[in-house]
């Protein structure tokens, strides 16, 4: 496929005199699966008129538009109404932050976030704080977890929303959401979770959840860019972010991206029919991943619960290494891979994930990120274990690091 001037191969098999394609950053972006791509191309031509428009062409887009909410629904405990469509998570998140503490600034100036958010929740903060608003962020463990009874001493009569992702995107760690969610219930303040790297990866449901607020991605599920949701529990109040024409129940203006979340059901589908088989054979390489990788390469350290996480999603450490050199290495040999959040790599400032969770930054410079998906193989895995331990020899030979430690023993 080409894209521009650049040459993007397959990953399945390896063409004569070239290098083998391993992709290992599905926590990043996942690609469009080709069923889900199939029914949407099929589609492209025939569902393309406006949602909002009353004539016949127009209401056939809305109904794909209200089939697929429907779907979503469904697929988190929720009712329809619940649902609005977004153009990403990023969008729902800030949606979820700004929109929450506008409607609800005549209760409270106060909000509360983990010190591990994505960048957009950890950005809205911020600049809510701007606007006359403080912000609590809470710390974790060493393992990347909020301790509950931190968001239960936070909250205070000026509380007015707590926002913890469900699982990070960078370790993979998993929160205890449900009951944070009782506690935020309990003391009448509002809670948002960002499931991006959750939903229909491990089950979600709003109302075990506990949450009143949930956000969700197609890029994150085998679905095509430009859709997500927000799920917001019917009598929470919330302003608009974007304002205009009125969709979305007036929450989110602009012309429905009608195909984007046709195929964001369609991957929801797909994944929910997927699940049961999906998610222990991700966990299964996930750890045979990680064992071979901390067997054979000294200095070698995981990152993250090492039970409570997602089981697509490995991060390591290694002694002695700058990650973007491992990046660039592994690049050139084919892999695919992450140091920190890919929203935020092109930043030379070590993971904010792995500071708070108590790292050193020379040590979290050197985390990769291995995150594996539907159309990884076993294969796949091989090759990576068979690369890696030769590159971590190589950069440390070369490492600024290493010799620092040398010259300072």
């Amino acid at each position: 496929m080409i894209i521009g001037n650049h040459m993007v191969k397959k990953t399945t098999k390896k063409a004569k005199n070239s290098v083998r394609r391993v992709y290992m950053d599905y926590a990043a972006a996942t690609p469009v699966d080709p069923k889900v791509a199939k029914k949407v191309n099929a589609a492209l031509t025939g569902v393309f008129a406006n949602s909002m428009s009353f004539h016949s062409y127009g209401q056939a887009a809305r109904a794909v538009l209200e089939e697929s909410r429907a779907i979503l629904a469904q697929m988190i405990g929720a009712q329809s109404r619940e649902v609005f469509f977004t153009s990403s998570a990023t969008e729902s998140n800030n949606l979820a932050i700004k929109g929450v503490a506008s409607a609800n600034k005549h209760k409270g100036n106060h909000i509360i976030i983990s010190s591990i958010e994505h960048a957009c929740i950890m950005e809205s903060a911020k600049w809510l704080e701007s606007q006359g608003f403080t912000v609590t962020r809470l710390g974790v463990d060493s393992f990347g977890q909020v301790n509950p009874q931190d968001v239960a001493n936070a909250i205070n009569q000026s509380t007015v929303m707590v926002s913890v992702m469900h699982a990070n995107n960078e370790i993979g760690t998993i929160q205890p959401i449900e009951e944070i969610g009782k506690i935020c219930r309990e003391k009448n303040v509002l809670f948002h979770t960002d499931a991006a790297q959750t939903f229909g990866k491990i089950p979600v449901n709003v109302k075990k959840m506990n949450v009143d607020l949930l956000t969700a991605s197609s890029q994150k599920i085998y679905g095509p860019k430009g859709a997500a949701l927000l799920y917001v529990r019917e009598g929470v109040k919330i302003d608009p972010v974007i304002h205009g024409g009125g969709q979305e129940s007036g929450l989110r203006a602009g012309t429905s991206n009608v195909l984007a979340i046709y195929g964001f059901a369609l991957a929801a589908l797909e994944a929910r029919r997927n699940m049961a088989r999906e998610t222990p054979r991700l966990k299964k390489m996930r750890d045979r991943l990680q064992a071979g990788i901390l067997k054979s390469i000294e200095g070698s350290h995981l990152n993250g619960h090492p039970q409570k996480r997602v089981p697509n999603i490995l991060n390591v450490w290694f002694e002695f290494i700058e990650g973007e050199s491992l990046i660039i290495q592994l690049d050139l040999r084919g892999i695919a891979a992450s140091t920190g959040s890919a929203c935020s790599s092109a930043k030379l400032a070590p993971s904010h994930v792995l500071i708070a969770a108590g790292m050193k930054p020379q040590e979290a410079h050197g985390s990769l990120r291995l995150s594996l998906g539907r159309f990884s193989k076993d294969s796949d895995v091989d090759y990576v274990l068979k690369a890696l331990p030769a590159i971590i020899q190589r950069l440390r030979e070369i490492s600024p690091f290493k010799k620092s430690e040398e010259t300072n023993s």
